[in-house]
This record gives structure tokens, C-alpha cells and sequence, in this order.
């Protein structure tokens, strides 16, 4: 590499407190290969077939394979000096139907892919559900359907009744706010609607999900249970009071509502002037369930956006274009803001409960070669961010652990495979995995 290109971190183990954990993430749709193994239909799925949806309507049914290929991607991540690995279970590959019948071979895959982390002494942090909700349950209303609280808890207890025993760390819901707004205010996630109403009970029915499946986890015996949130930072785009008001809506929607729900058994009082006519009837009595406790909070961070005011109705506001270098999504790199959200949570919500970040990473056009990944954006962004976390243990916010997104290019959702967010670069060709230049980096840092 060329001497000018940034090709190490700036900070190794011994910067992080003693016992500071360092892991990688990835979720199952993503990876995995949903056309094997059994694997019932997801709303993913028809979403990506429908015109419009998804570049190139790709999908995840072969992905990287991660299913055949689960021993050669842990490995990378052995050998990259990593402690964990964070990973999501995909619902209809385990229950096809999401209800009732279990598909055998499924529970056997997540079996051989936990004991093959164990095996290489990797720390299981699973994810129960990353967004690939059967369909079956989403012709029933998905996610708007208040029965899917209890339908997601025998989810839990068929998956975690398997593996659960050998778990690390467990969360229900990766990014509630993604299942909520993303996917049914804005639409661009499946099941693709736009709908405000849709939205308010989405979003307190993932919470009510959330809660049942702690309390089910718990009723098997599980310990180190948490909850893994997104967190985008606001920046008002001007100094006026309408800008400052519609920062503090977004803010309030994106950032709080969820760690609102759970830690003081409320709603933000923006959002719940907006949504209160929509949320379902009784709502308040979940609240019991909703506050379930935790052992510890996870936080994604990757931007900030910049909020503008405008005439719409609410949340009556856009994103505006910001001044600062962006990733290939578009995304501002913003690293205050981990630095912001990792004191404000303990601050205004968790106290002292372990704080981890859950999801950190960039997407880049990588440069390939001689056959080397060089990609010295991503190590300057992880590195900047990482010293956002340094400054934020500095200042009192008790953060336990880091872990990039993501192990490996893989299905950005909606953006098919266009956008590569992994420290391994996979040719969707041939699924040939080749570490990247960040890939290295981090694993000299974690020798160092």
C-alpha cells in the first residue's frame, strides 16, 4: 500500500479498558442464502419482487451463502483477533409459517453454526429478528397486528430453547425505529407502506414484541439480555425556531421513542401528540411488559442528518444536504454524535448499564489491486469513531464493547449489492472472500 494511505488504526487494545470486548456483526437475510435450507418466504422477498423496490429487485436468497459457508467466515473472524460475533436467526428459516411447524434443519444450522463460534472461541451475541418477518405473518398485518407479540415470544422460546443455553448476549429487535418508521411511514424497507397509522402501532407493537421476548428469555433461564437501537444525530439546518423544532421531532422519533418506551415507560411528547390517535386500544397497559428490564443497551451509529422545515404534514420536515465528507450511502461522517448518544443514554436512561456499540462502519467503493482490498476510508472512519467511544468512556459512559458492520459485503436491503459495507470484500460472482486493508488494520490493532 502506498505509503500516504492510512493503513493502520491509531489506537489498539490497550487504549480500552481491561476486558473491553471487540466483535463483528452481520444478520442472517444479509448473509446467509435464504433459498437454502428450508427457509419459508419472507416479506423481504416480495418486496424485492416487486418493480421499484430494490435495485436490480435482488434479493437474499443466495447472498454470500453464509449458510455452506458459516466455518470460512468464522474463521475470518478468529483470525482476525475479534472476541465475538454478533449474528441474527432468521424466524421463517426456523418456523416457515412463523407459526406452528419447525423447520428441523434450520434449528440444526443456528446449532452448528454456535457451536462452530464456541469451537474458536468466539462470544454467540444473537439477534433474534434483523426484519425478515415471515410472510404468512405479514398477510396477517404484520407488524401491526397486536398479536405478533405473542407470536415473536414462541418464536423466541422455539429458537433460544435450542441455543439459548449457550448464548453470550441476546437481543430481540435489531434498529426497532427501521421496523417502525423506515418501513411503514417512509416506506423504503419491506413491507414498503407509508401510513402513519400503520406506523404508531408498528412501532409500539416491535416494543411490545421486545418486552414478551425478554420476559420469555428470562422464563428460560437467559441472562445478558438487551436491546440494540439506531441513532442518527439531528443537526437543526439553520439557527431558526421552526428548524430547531423539527430537529427536535426527528430526534424524538429516531432516538427516544424506543429508549422512552422502555426506560420511563412512556412515549416522547412530540411523537405521542402525533400518534396517540393511532396507537392501539389499551395501549398503555403494555407498558408493564414493554419495561421488561435489561442487562445492557446496544447503540448503531453511522451519521447525522441535517433537518429542515417544511409546509407537509407532520412530522413536517426533509433532510437537507450537510458539509461534511460522506460514505457511498450518502451518510455524513459525523463522529460526535456516538460520542453524544453514548452519554446521553446513560445520562437521560440507562445509568449505569453496560453500553455496547452494536453497529459502526461505512460503505466504500473499495480499490482492488493486485489482488489487495485497499480501503483506507474505512479505517479512518472506524478509527475516528473509535476515539469518539475513548472520549465517551473518558466522560463517564460505562461502553463495554465495539463491533464493526459488517464481517463482509453482503445484501444492503434495499440497495441490493451495491453498496459494500464489510471489512472482507465478497465477488457476488464466485463468493470469494478477500480481507480488506481494514481487515488487517484491525486485526494489528487487537495484537498490538
Amino acid at each position: 500500500m502506498k505509503e500516504d494511505t492510512m493503513d493502520k488504526f491509531n489506537w489498539d487494545r490497550s487504549d480500552l479498558p481491561e476486558g473491553f470486548m471487540f466483535g463483528t456483526a452481520t444478520s442472517s437475510y444479509q448473509i446467509e442464502g435464504h433459498g437454502f435450507g428450508g427457509a419459508g418466504r419472507t416479506h423481504w422477498d416480495d418486496f424485492a419482487a416487486t418493480p421499484g423496490n430494490v435495485v436490480r429487485a435482488e434479493n437474499g436468497l443466495k447472498a454470500c451463502d453464509h449458510y455452506h459457508r458459516y466455518a470460512e467466515d468464522l474463521d475470518l473472524v478468529a483470525a482476525a483477533g475479534l472476541d465475538a460475533y454478533r449474528f441474527s436467526v432468521s424466524w421463517a428459516r426456523v418456523m416457515p409459517e412463523g407459526r406452528g411447524a419447525i423447520n428441523q434443519e434450520g434449528l440444526d444450522f443456528y446449532d452448528r453454526l454456535t457451536d462452530a463460534m464456541l469451537e474458536r472461541d468466539l462470544k454467540p451475541c444473537a439477534t433474534l429478528y434483523h426484519w425478515e418477518l415471515p410472510s404468512p405473518l405479514a398477510d396477517l398485518g404484520g407488524w401491526r397486528n397486536g398479536d405478533i407479540a405473542n407470536w415473536f415470544g414462541d418464536f423466541t422460546d422455539v429458537i433460544m430453547g435450542k441455543i439459548g443455553d449457550r448464548m453470550h448476549s441476546v437481543a430481540p429487535i435489531n434498529e426497532p425505529w427501521c421496523v417502525g418508521w423506515l418501513s411503514h411511514m417512509l416506506g423504503h424497507h419491506a413491507p414498503g407502506l407509508r401510513d402513519i397509522r400503520a406506523t404508531a402501532r408498528a412501532m409500539h407493537h416491535v416494543l411490545l414484541a421486545h418486552g414478551t421476548a425478554i420476559d420469555r428469555m428470562r422464563a428460560l433461564g437467559l441472562s445478558n439480555l438487551g436491546g440494540v437501537f439506531n441513532f442518527e444525530y439531528p443537526h437543526p439546518a439553520d439557527d431558526t425556531p421552526e428548524a430547531m423544532e423539527a430537529a427536535a421531532v426527528y430526534d424524538e422519533y429516531y432516538n427516544q421513542f424506543f429508549l422512552s418506551g422502555i426506560f420511563k415507560g412512556e412515549y416522547p411528547a412530540r411523537v405521542l401528540k402525533a400518534f396517540e390517535l393511532h396507537l392501539p386500544k389499551g395501549w398503555q397497559d403494555d407498558f408493564k411488559t414493554i419495561q421488561t428490564p435489561l442487562d445492557w443497551v446496544g447503540l448503531n451509529y453511522y451519521t447525522c442528518k441535517r433537518i429542515a422545515p417544511n409546509d407537509d404534514p407532520w412530522p413536517s420536515h426533509q433532510e437537507v444536504d450537510g458539509p461534511l465528507p460522506k460514505t457511498k450511502m450518502g451518510w455524513e461522517i459525523y463522529p460526535d454524535g456516538l460520542h453524544h448518544f453514548l452519554t446521553r443514554t446513560k445520562d437521560v436512561y440507562t445509568g449505569d448499564l453496560p453500553l455496547l456499540v452494536t453497529e459502526n462502519g461505512m460503505a466504500n467503493a473499495d480499490i482492488i489491486q493486485n489482488g489487495q482490498v485497499n480501503d483506507p476510508e474505512r479505517i479512518a472512519y472506524v478509527d475516528v469513531h473509535m476515539k469518539a467511544v475513548q472520549r465517551a468512556i473518558a466522560d463517564g459512559a460505562p461502553v463495554e464493547g465495539y463491533f464493526l458492520w459488517s464481517l463482509m459485503d453482503n445484501y444492503e436491503w434495499a440497495l441490493g449489492y451495491e453498496k459494500r459495507f464489510g471489512a472482507v470484500h465478497v465477488d457476488f460472482d464466485t463468493l470469494t472472500r478477500t480481507p480488506k486493508a481494514s481487515y488487517y488494520a484491525l486485526q494489528d490493532a487487537l495484537r498490538r
